[in-house]
This record gives structure tokens, sequence and C-alpha cells, in this order.
């Protein structure tokens, strides 16, 4: 894409959306974000404001740097809004159909031809949604890590339709504009991280199930013993419960492993609006202050 990507849309302003939209904006990105309605829009803004304001507090952001990036951001309840985006990130919930209908649509209102249409599913295949538009080549993986801001890492990944002009063009934009660092994955259910991690998580939580260890056990074992930085259970808390249950199925019915299946008491919290951070509580209880 001649001189790069300035104009970038974000599909849904939750906390991936909201963090994949400060981090475009931070890069000097003219960045619209866009929701289902008004009052989400408005919440989406919310949240990135308060994201801005942590990072100020914190020192790792100037206020003046803090300012001008929300200026550069514009927040709306209208897909229509994102037509003259050259890349629209699709942050949507992890559900086959929702994902299907942003990309049906947008692949009738972004009016570029060459434009990016990019996906940061966990899990979903990146050619299934890449056949639903007519552009199936400019079509891509961008799966972003939370927190957004913090983590450094951008999995791309390709379909059997992506051309190689549009992988040029976003491994560009992550490691020159959003310094990230970017690795590639074929377009496999879980791609490189979450079908290593995945297993990792349930095997924790088929322990717990079991009773043969407590949650807390479970995660100082895992801190103190391997000197992983957050507990299985708690990073599971962290990704939402739903999330790492929806993960664990797509993985299931890709590869019918055992091992990727997700456990009943994941299921039945779920089920129980037991979501872990984001919720309150899941396999530990979170302060929502």
């Amino acid at each position: 894409m001649s001189g790069g990507i300035r104009r970038v849309g974000v599909v849904g302003g939750g906390q991936m959306g909201a963090g994949i939209a400060e981090v475009c904006a931070r890069a000097g990105l003219d960045t619209v974000v866009c929701e289902v309605d008004a009052v989400a829009s408005r919440a989406a803004r919310d949240r990135v404001t308060s994201s801005f304001e942590r990072a100020v507090g914190r020192g790792k952001l100037e206020a003046g740097a803090a300012r001008d990036a929300l200026a550069r951001m514009a927040f709306t309840g209208s897909l229509d809004d994102l037509a003259d985006r050259q890349l629209v990130v699709e942050a949507v919930v992890e559900n086959a159909a929702a994902k299907t209908e942003v990309f049906t649509t947008l692949d009738k209102i972004v009016e570029d031809p060459g434009a990016i249409l990019a996906t940061n599913t966990s899990s979903l295949p990146v050619m299934r949604l890449g056949m639903t538009t007519g552009r199936a080549d400019r079509v891509v993986g961008l799966h972003f890590f939370n927190p957004v801001p913090v983590l450094p890492l951008v999995e791309v990944v390709t379909s059997l339709h992506t051309s190689a002009e549009t992988v040029a063009a976003v491994e560009d934009f992550a490691t020159r504009a959003l310094r990230k660092t970017v690795i590639r994955s074929q377009d496999r259910a879980g791609f490189v991280v979450n079908a290593l991690l995945v297993p990792y998580l349930l095997a924790a939580i088929r322990m717990a199930e079991s009773g043969f260890a407590s949650p807390a056990d479970i995660d100082a074992g895992m801190e103190l013993g391997c000197a992983h930085p957050m507990g299985p259970l708690k990073l599971a808390d962290l990704i939402g419960l739903d999330t790492v249950a929806s993960i664990a199925e797509s993985l299931y019915d890709e590869f019918k492993e055992p091992l990727y299946a997700p456990p009943p008491l994941l299921q039945r919290m779920v089920e129980a609006g037991l979501l872990g951070r984001k919720a309150g509580r899941g396999f530990h209880t979170y302060d929502q202050g």
C-alpha cells in the first residue's frame, strides 16, 4: 500500500478493540472506533480515556502525548464511518456469526478496493471470514495480545488467499508503525500462541476440577516453581473464561484432540457468568472498583 497505512478503523471497543485503537492513536494514526450504538461508543471512549490516564499516572506516557492521541481518535456507532479506512481491524466477540456479519458489511462499505480487512480472532479460520467478502486476498489475521498497549507481540495469520502484498503491508504496519514484534502463523485454529497455551490452561482447570489442588496452589506452583509471571488460572481469568472456552471449542473442532476439549467445569462457569476478571469472579475473586 503506497505511503503506508495512516487511516485505521477498529470494529469493537471492548478490552481488545480499545487497546488496538489506543496503540494506533499513540502511533500517530487517524483512528476510528466503531461500536454497536452511541451508548457503547461512549463506553469505548471512556475505556480508552481511562487507559490513557493510567499510563500518564504511571509515568508511561506524557500528558500531552495522551491528549494528542485522544484527539486523533473518533468514536462512532455506525460502520458507515469506516468507508475511507485503509485498514479495518475487527475485534468483536469471538463468535463466527458475529464476525461474518461484520466482514460482509465492511466489504460493502469500505470504498478502497485495496483496503485491508483484518480480524483479531483468537481461533476462527481467517479463510472463512475472507470468503464472505469479495476481497479474500486482502483479508488477514492480526492477532494482538491483552493488554495490547503492553504486550509486544502480534500474530499475522494468512489464509490460502491472502496476498503477499497484504502480508507485507500489515507486517510493516505492525512493526514500523506500532513497534510490535510479528510472528507468522498458518490459518489453523489457535494459531501459534493459543495452540500451545490453551491446552496448558485446560490442564490447570482439570486439575482444579478434580480437586487435585486448589486454584491458589496451582497458580503459586507455576509462578514460584516455573517462574511464570502469572499462574494459569489467573491467566484464564484475565483472558476471560468465555474466550478460553471458545478457543478450546475451535481447537477441538479442528483437531479432535481430547486435550483441547473444554472441561465441564469451564463450561459451567461460563454458563453461570463467572467469566473471570471482567465479571469480578472466575477461579479467583476480583475487586471491580
